[in-house]
């Protein structure tokens, strides 16, 4: 398959629409990650995005509308925590686990009695499911397991010749996942976080429960009710080990472990006196731009044949929650504590 690259110009948003209605993939931007997207109505549609990224069927998807009205199309009913989240919070990167409508495809679902919405804040985003004229089922436009991807050219890597089309619509804002929350029953229950943070959510919603699974692996046998709550996910080839601890215990760590195939992947500023090759991923005390780094800088892990990993471990604190989760997937939860 030729996989058509398109710009965020009308005429190419235009093609790319029409593939999307004919049941085609089409790779898009967001201000999470860029998303593999399908018409979410049409389930032979959707099990090709499983294909393309190969991806288990068990692991459900994200429908993405552009609009609070479609919302009536794909749940039973929305909650009133829901309907006050959504007034605050959308368009933006918070998705929503309803109890699904009659006549979603399982394949969105995994064959789960619900189903997982956002309304994404990026324009382009917007503009193409507005064009299709059908919400979209969009997981991360990479290969299952491996970083997401933050611009075009890294979707083009794991995509071309896999799926139809990848509309560029520059770097992704935020850089990590939609933040993702179940509000079918009596309490919001965070099952992964993002950008809206559990703060921001309980301004709102009240107290929020976190869900174990956000800090440690899911139990043997038990469902994904969400995207990236996986055992191992977001991971490059490169073993990612986690160390928890300051500047100087991490330096000094990394220098005791140093061999052939270690690199540091280090917050900006604290490299010096390390003696391996390093890459960073924003500051210490900035998750937002460590959010907006670290997928990139997972890939350019193995782009540097790093064999090891020793990785600077983020506060789990706002949006570094979203960051250490992401990590923690990565290293398939080897940290090392030493604070």
């Amino acid at each position: 398959m030729q996989t058509k690259h398109y710009t965020d110009q009308k005429e190419d948003l235009i093609a790319a629409a029409a593939l999307l209605r004919a049941g085609e993939l089409v790779a898009i931007p967001t201000e999470t990650v860029y998303g593999l997207a399908a018409d979410a109505r049409n389930g032979a549609a959707v099990a090709s995005i499983f294909t393309a990224k190969g991806r288990p069927s068990d692991n459900p998807l994200i429908v993405h509308i552009a609009d609070k009205c479609e919302l009536n199309t794909l749940v039973a009913e929305i909650p009133a925590v829901a309907e006050a989240l959504a007034e605050v919070y959308w368009p933006g990167p918070l998705t929503m686990i309803f109890n699904k409508a009659e006549g979603v495809p399982n394949e969105v679902t995994a064959g789960l009695d619900t189903v997982a919405v956002r309304m994404p804040s990026h324009p382009v985003a917007r503009r193409l499911i507005e064009l299709s004229g059908c919400p979209l089922a969009a997981p991360s436009a990479n290969r299952s397991g491996s970083p997401s991807p933050t611009d075009a050219h890294r979707v083009a890597e794991d995509m071309d010749g896999r799926i139809a089309a990848i509309v560029d619509g520059g770097a992704c804002s935020v850089g990590v996942e939609s933040t993702v929350i179940s509000v079918c029953g009596d309490r919001v229950r965070l099952l992964r976080p993002g950008a809206v943070t559990v703060e921001m959510l309980e301004a709102v919603a009240g107290a929020v429960e976190i869900d174990e699974a956000v800090l440690k692996p899911l139990r043997d046998g038990a469902t994904a009710a969400s995207p990236g709550m996986k055992y191992k996910h977001y991971a490059p080839e490169a073993r990612v080990v986690l160390v928890r601890g300051d500047a100087a215990a991490y330096r000094d760590y990394v220098n005791a472990n140093a061999a052939e195939g270690v690199m540091a992947l280090c917050f900006d500023g604290e490299e010096q006196g390390l003696a391996v090759p390093y890459l960073t991923y924003g500051h210490r005390d900035d998750a937002v731009t460590q959010a907006q780094q670290v997928f990139e800088a997972l890939r350019l892990l193995d782009e540097r044949q790093a064999a090891v990993a020793y990785t600077a471990c983020p506060s789990p604190e706002g949006i570094g929650l979203a960051v250490y989760n992401r990590l923690l997937r990565a290293a398939g939860f080897e940290v090392v504590i030493l604070d």
